[in-house]
Parts: structure tokens; sequence; C-alpha cells
């Protein structure tokens, strides 16, 4: 797995990190400090913030609320769009839906976000590890199909984990820094064994495989709109499916499981605070009307990273899987060893460019060390080397 076939010394990768950070201010000209990703404003957002205002409907109703998820359904193609008060809340509710119970398992990645194995927490599952490819960064569908065939047994309609004994309720792959995981061959793998897949689509709304948005794949997608994704609405998030029942019921719990009527309380199930205040949903509306723009903006961020990479080969520019295409929410490095990474990210955060390196795998810590894992060979190397790079949306250049 090495990066390249010659050995690089110690003064080249130093030169190398003094140079890409030259670079990478030369791309962002104007700014004392480079941040890794931060939002742009220069649409209507002040225009719609004000209107929502005005209104007087600032909570979690209000047109906008409406019109984000009818604009979600429109981008995306989904039949049922829900917003929520943030994406962890969406992955939250699409577990929920798809009938994952306490003392089950879920399927999942260890490199990713921590907010992916929080909501599987949250319904009282445990995480199970399954190790990354390493050209998508996301679930690796061949040790996915292995794990299957190897370690578990099919009964009743359900999928169980020969050594732990528990039901696999779910498989929820993320499609990391915006970069489609193989989703098709996830979804053909899980549909052999009944499991539903929920995609964590927070970091790639926008990318598509093979035409079609991610997201949308599986029987539930969600999406982020945090203050550090492609667009924000501050905090917020997004469910997605298909299926009927699950898009009404997904609306009716995450706004209390109120029964509609003109003036009684009635509820029906234990509900969730869980809506999107329209203040947010109006910035939202905004941004979404210039999303493929920046994702224009952000893939010629990404070429330009590439031309650079071209000659300067002592780090490796991570590009979008084939038969993708990708948002580049956050364009990633691989370092030669996990030294020269360290070096990188000390000497740019120490002058004026924000790097960071990859989350620590999920079964590093402590609440996620005793859950059931295969083998994760990909993911640890890839942690040892990889760095996220700046990747705004440029305003100069």
């Amino acid at each position: 797995m090495s990066l390249t076939s010659q050995p690089i010394t110690e003064h080249a990768v130093s030169s190398a990190i003094v140079a890409l950070c030259q670079f990478i201010k030369e791309l962002f000209p104007g700014q004392e400090f480079i941040p890794l990703h931060e939002p742009r404003f220069v649409g209507n957002e002040r225009k719609y913030v004000l209107d929502a205002i005005d209104s007087t409907y600032v909570s979690s109703v209000g047109k906008y609320v409406d019109q984000f998820e009818a604009m979600i359904r429109d981008y995306t193609g989904a039949r049922y769009a829900v917003a929520t008060v943030n994406g962890t809340a969406a992955l939250h509710m699409a577990l929920l839906l798809a009938g994952v119970n306490r003392n089950e398992l879920v399927i999942t990645q260890p490199f990713s976000f921590i907010a992916t194995c929080n909501a599987i927490s949250y319904v009282g599952a445990s995480p199970l590890f399954v190790d990354i490819n390493k050209s998508t960064l996301g679930l690796s569908a061949d040790v996915l199909s292995d794990f299957l065939k190897n370690q578990t047994e099919f009964r009743a309609g359900n999928t169980y984990h020969r050594e732990t004994g528990k039901r696999i309720a779910a498989c929820v792959p993320m499609h990391t820094f915006g970069h489609p995981a193989e989703i098709e061959q996830i979804i053909n793998s899980c549909r052999e064994y009944a499991i539903p897949v929920i995609e964590d689509a927070a970091e790639s709304l926008g990318s598509t495989f093979g035409g079609k948005q991610t997201g949308t794949f599986g029987l539930l997608g969600t999406y982020s709109f945090n203050g550090n994704k492609t667009i924000t609405s501050g905090g917020g998030g997004m469910i997605v499916t298909d299926d009927e029942k699950l898009g009404k019921m997904a609306k009716h719990l995450t706004t209390q499981a109120k029964v509609p009527h003109r003036w009684d309380f009635v509820h029906d199930h234990i509900g969730f605070n869980y809506r999107l205040p329209n203040l947010n949903a109006a910035m939202a509306c905004a941004q979404l009307e210039q999303l493929n723009q920046f994702i224009s903006n952000k893939r010629e961020l990404t070429q330009q990273y590439k031309k650079y990479f071209e000659r300067e080969t002592a780090f490796k520019l991570i590009q979008e899987p084939a038969g993708a295409r990708s948002n580049y929410w956050l364009n990633a490095v691989l370092c030669p060893n996990r030294s020269h990474r360290d070096a990188l990210l000390a000497y740019s955060n120490d002058h004026g460019v924000m790097t960071r390196p990859a989350w620590q795998l999920m079964h590093r810590l402590d609440m996620f060390k005793d859950c059931p894992r295969t083998d994760l060979p990909v993911a640890e190397w890839i942690e040892e080397r990889l760095v996220n790079i700046p990747s705004s949306v440029r305003v100069n250049g």
C-alpha cells in the first residue's frame, strides 16, 4: 500500500510541505488564515431570513420549511423529504423508521464522523465495523460481501451475526468527504440478506453515482447542513426516501407525533422535537439555489490541486471513484507515513493554513472498542496518512 515506488527523503517531504502551504495561500489570496471549509453567503440568504423574521414564523412552521423540502425533492429526485434540526437527528430517525431495535447490530464503517455511531447508539443498537475501500474511503463492498457470507446466518427472514447471536438490523455506509461509496454493490449484498440500507450522505449532497444522487439509493438517506457543509442552514438535516409510509411517518414523528387538529393536542406515538426552524430553512433555500455553482467552483479547486500534485509527488490527492461525480466537500491527501502526516499538520496550522487529520477510527474510542468488527487494515492505513486540506468555495481566483 505504498504511495510511491521510490522512498522519499525527510528533506524532500519538508520542502514539499512548505511548498504545498505556499500553493494553498496562492489559491486563497488575501486571507491571513485559510480555514478548512467556511460557508459562503453570496445569494438570497439575507433576503429570505429577513422575510422569515417579518413573517413571525421563525420556528418549525413556515413557508421556507415546506419550500426547502420541496427543493430537496426536486434536486435529488426523492419522493419524500423531511427537514430536521441536524443531520444526526435525521440519521437517528432513519434508524428508527428502518426498524432498528435495542441490542441489535448495525453494519457501518469505522472511518466516519462520530455522529454515525452516536445515532446507532441512540436507538440502543451497536455498530458492527466493516473495513473501507481505499479508493472510495467508504464501506468496502467486497469485505461486506465476504463478512455476510462467512460470519452470518439467515433464518426466519432475518440475518444474525454468528459470534454474538444478534440480529443485523441495518447497514449504514457513509459517502466520505463527498465521494460516493460502492453503493450499488452494498445494496445488492444487503438485499440478499434482507438488511435495509440507510445512506449517511451527510457530506455528499450533489454527489452522484451513475448519474443518481447519493442518498437516494437506499431505503432511506440523510443529509447534513451544518455550518461546514457544502451548503448550510447553520444547523439542519434532511431525511429522504421513496417509501410513502416511511416518508409520512418521518414527518409525523419529527413533529412530536401530533395528530393534526385545529386545536386539540393529541399525540399517538413517542415523538421527537426534530423539525427544522423556518429561520434555518430560509437560509437553506438560498444556499440550495447556489449548490450547483458551489460544486462547480469546488471541482475547479480540485483540478488546481490535481495539477499541482501531478508534479509534487510527495503527497497523493484523493480523487473521485470511477463512475462517480463527487461534490469534493473536503479535499484530502495521503502522506507517506504518520510522521510526515503529523509534520504537515503541524507546519500548516502553525502557518495560517488549516488542515486536519482523519477522524480517530470509531473502534479505538472507549464507547465502541468492544463492538464486533472485521479486520480493518485499510481503515487503519488511511488513518495513519490522511490529511484534509482547505476546500472552501473560492470567491477569488
